[in-house]
């Protein structure tokens, strides 16, 4: 299962673990896009499904973790993908609804993600999720206050997680992301263009990932390779975090 799979870090590691043989069940709120990237991975020979839903909703979580047992058997790993961010107002500045998105969207999604799978991995042998966090679960990055503090609970969230089902067979890792060219990124980009400048002079690589460097590593946590790493805040920011 992978939310927030319509474009970016999602989309290519749907393509990514679809083309070593895994079954995917793809969420996001675009039901065009998301039905347009199952059907790609479909022709090229691969197992996908497309379930349209909200992670802010129980009850499309619900739906998408009940499409996936019941299109496939099992749930064995998850890519808790989906985020909303910021960038630009002070946080005295900015707006209550905009606080209220990035908290819904980047926590609360996270953790109705985690209260569906959870349960369904417990039944059945366990499994692996990943939770995507960020350099700004960290630092503060110059991303909107409530990002930060977003990022940041993600990253307290999974390791809560992984001491609690860790005897079960349940690992949870994060994803410590830097600065990605995903459609978000760019958007922040456009109205605020110093902000590109900015990540790229934190990182030792002097770039921006793409999303398939990122896709790797997601990839790489949730298969038996990385069976003995859990509740580890993996960092995949071209070196950001090292200086």
């Amino acid at each position: 299962m992978i939310t927030g799979a319509s474009s970016g870090i999602g989309a290519a590691t749907a393509r990514y673990v679809a083309a070593q043989g895994a079954a995917v069940v793809l969420m996001a709120r675009r039901e065009d896009a998301l039905k347009a990237l199952a059907g790609e991975i479909t022709a090229a020979g691969g197992r996908a499904l497309a379930r349209p839903g909200d992670v802010t909703s129980v009850r499309d979580v619900r739906d998408v973790v009940a499409a996936a047992v019941d299109t496939f058997g099992s749930l064995d790993a998850a890519f808790n993908n989906a985020g909303w961010g910021t960038a630009g107002a002070r946080l005295h500045e900015l707006p209550e609804e905009v606080y209220d998105q990035i908290m819904d969207v980047n926590v609360r999604g996270t953790w109705n993600c985690l209260r569906q799978q959870i349960p369904v991995m417990l039944a059945g042998k366990g499994g692996a999720i990943v939770n995507t966090s960020s350099i700004a679960g960290q630092f503060a990055t110059g991303a909107a206050a409530p990002y930060v503090a977003a990022k940041h609970a993600v990253i307290g969230m999974t390791k809560a997680a992984a001491a609690e089902y860790g005897e079960q067979g349940i690992r949870v890792n994060a994803l410590v992301v830097g600065t990605t060219r995903t459609e978000l990124m760019e958007g922040v980009i456009e109205r605020y263009p110093e902000v590109e400048k900015q990540a790229v002079a934190r990182t030792i690589q002097r770039r921006m990932a793409e999303p398939l460097e990122i896709a790797r590593a997601a990839a790489w946590l949730l298969s038996d390779d990385s069976s003995f790493v859990t509740g580890a805040a993996v960092p995949v920011d071209g070196g950001c975090s090292a200086v």
